[in-house]
């Protein structure tokens, strides 16, 4: 076998019973690269394995179960609603958190459709994305908050894979406001192991290597790197792509292995209705010990 592959997950189960997600592996020569998981309230990307086969992303920990490995998401959608007498109405959802939030109710992102192909830079992986908010009064299938574009992007090498994520949202139906918020847009949740409490360490461009408190609010990029397991250490790291005109993306990062890259931290990203945006970012998935000059190569 050579090649990629891309082919759902196959799990037996008991007659009766159902999967809850589904998930579709993506593999080279026979070697587990990604999965594409469908989850109940987001897509995301779990297992996400270095070239080397070591995993290196957790999903649905125990302390965050809204976690999932690496995802996109947002706790700030708020949705402005023509009224009675000519005056707009905001109605406010989350679509980051599991749970009512804040006073948010819980929306999902439904993964409508799949594709994947092969070609001379790697992988290409083609999502359509809508964002709903809960089944509620008036909106029984809950009410349409965003359609997305997703275009993932996977290249492998010797000791680093390259995944290159960009989302294309567009206000479908209505204007919307995005944020402000810490809680937006490309994430990833490192495995237990590489925590910086378990010897873990967290990286950004200014040289920074330690614990989340020094790492710098607007860095250019942020790493988690730590031990994998068989005395072996391997790491992630992101880098979002600058949008013209807009401000820095703001980091929120935690000791306990989350890492958040929000491009509307201070300034809502605001959406008239049928008007879009991109955000587009860049994972790298590596084996071995890295330093702030390894990573800004790998990344670039």
């Amino acid at each position: 076998m050579s090649g990629f592959s891309f082919s759902e997950e196959s799990v037996k189960l008991p007659t009766g019973a159902y999967a809850g997600t589904r998930r579709r592996m993506l593999r080279l020569d026979g070697q587990a690269v990604l999965g594409v998981t469908a989850g109940q309230f987001r897509p995301y990307l779990y297992p996400v394995y270095t070239p080397a086969g070591f995993a290196v992303t957790s999903e649905g920990p125990a302390d965050h179960p809204h976690h999932h490995s690496i995802w996109a998401g947002a706790d700030h959608l708020h949705l402005r609603m023509p009224a009675l007498g000519g005056r707009d109405e905001m109605y406010a959802y989350n679509c980051y958190v599991n749970d009512i939030f804040q006073g948010r109710a819980p929306g999902r992102i439904n993964q409508i459709a799949l594709a994947g192909q092969a070609g001379s830079a790697g992988f290409l992986i083609e999502q359509e994305i809508e964002w709903r908010g809960p089944v509620e009064w008036g909106a029984p299938l809950g009410r349409l908050l965003l359609r997305e574009q997703r275009h993932t992007r996977v290249q492998v090498g010797d000791a680093q894979t390259t995944i290159d994520m960009e989302c294309a949202i567009t206000a479908p139906d209505y204007d919307i406001v995005i944020g402000p918020s810490r809680h937006a847009w490309f994430n990833f949740r490192v495995a237990p192991s590489m925590c910086v409490d378990e010897g873990g360490t967290l990286l950004d461009n200014t040289g920074h290597a330690g614990s989340a408190e020094k790492v710098q609010p607007h860095a250019e990029w942020v790493a988690g790197c730590g031990p994998v397991g068989g005395g072996k250490t391997a790491g992630i790291a992101l880098a979002p792509r600058q949008i013209p005109g807009a401000e820095p993306w703001w980091w929120f990062v935690g000791d306990f292995g989350v890492v958040t890259a929000s491009p509307c931290r201070d300034d809502a990203i605001a959406l008239t209705c049928g008007h879009s945006t991109r955000l587009a970012a860049r994972f790298v998935i590596f084996d071995g010990v890295a330093d702030a000059a390894r990573i800004a190569g790998m990344l670039e």
